[in-house]
């Protein structure tokens, strides 16, 4: 998983830094809405819905906000019609990618990703053409003041974890995609700290890359992560971490 968790932890690192950008409140608040949408309006029986309330509250978006974008996904308030679209697609030196949308104009949206892919080394491809290297799972990161690495193996091995790695500034833990919010759960009654808990795909493979080719999915991945109607972005490469540093 070292390329997906690399990529991950520079994700969580831009996402703080990035909190007041305005389309990173956006595509919180569109997430609460898909959620409730999917799952129904209270949190406390949608655990989708539970885990983006929490996300837009880290980038301070406000309750009022957050209440109007779960009554638009329940259908109390109109301006809810958006389609969800997974993109596959390759990026440089045979990158795997897959672009998770949310879009009121399929076209429009389908265009604009192509034209990403097109200008920075990759091509979109037809459904199911990348899918299948990729295992949707559960993922929650911890911080790790205070905790040794044998402490948090002993706590995922109680909490039913299928694995747990650790990363400059936190421990990252995968479980089965139905048992994320019990691990989470035990992990937090056991005394750990959650920095973040979603789902997540976690490639089977990886494609290491360096010089050219490495530089230009970096660039990919930031803009197809920064376009408007893209909620989330996930590859299969592994670069050295120096590279990574600069984009940090």
């Amino acid at each position: 998983m070292a390329g997906h968790s690399k990529w991950s932890n520079i994700k969580r690192k831009k996402a703080r830094l990035d909190a007041q950008r305005a389309n990173v409140i956006s595509k919180a608040l569109r997430d609460v809405m898909l959620a409730a949408r999917e799952g129904g309006g209270s949190p406390d029986t949608n655990f989708r819905l539970r885990m983006a309330i929490e996300k837009a509250r880290e980038v301070n978006v406000s309750a009022d906000s957050i209440n109007r974008s779960i009554k638009r996904g329940t259908g109390e308030l109109e301006g809810g019609h958006l389609e969800e679209i997974t993109y596959e697609g390759y990026g440089p030196g045979g990158t795997a990618v897959l672009v998770e949308a949310a879009t009121d104009n399929r076209n429009r949206t389908a265009s604009e990703i192509r034209h990403i892919f097109s200008k920075h080394g990759g091509k979109l491809a037809e459904l199911g053409a990348v899918a299948w290297i990729f295992d949707r799972r559960g993922f929650v990161a911890l911080e790790k003041e205070g905790l040794t690495e044998e402490q948090v193996l002993e706590m995922c091995i109680e909490a039913g974890a299928l694995d747990m790695q650790s990363e400059d500034d936190c421990y990252e833990i995968y479980t089965e995609l139905t048992e994320l919010e019990q691990v989470r759960s035990k992990l937090e009654a056991a005394g750990a700290r959650v920095q973040a808990a979603e789902l997540t795909m976690v490639p089977k493979t990886y494609v290491n890359l360096d010089g050219d080719d490495a530089s230009k999915v970096l660039v990919l991945m930031d803009l197809l992560e920064s376009h408007d109607d893209v909620s989330r972005v996930y590859a299969n490469f592994d670069v050295p971490d120096d590279m990574l540093s600069e984009n940090e």
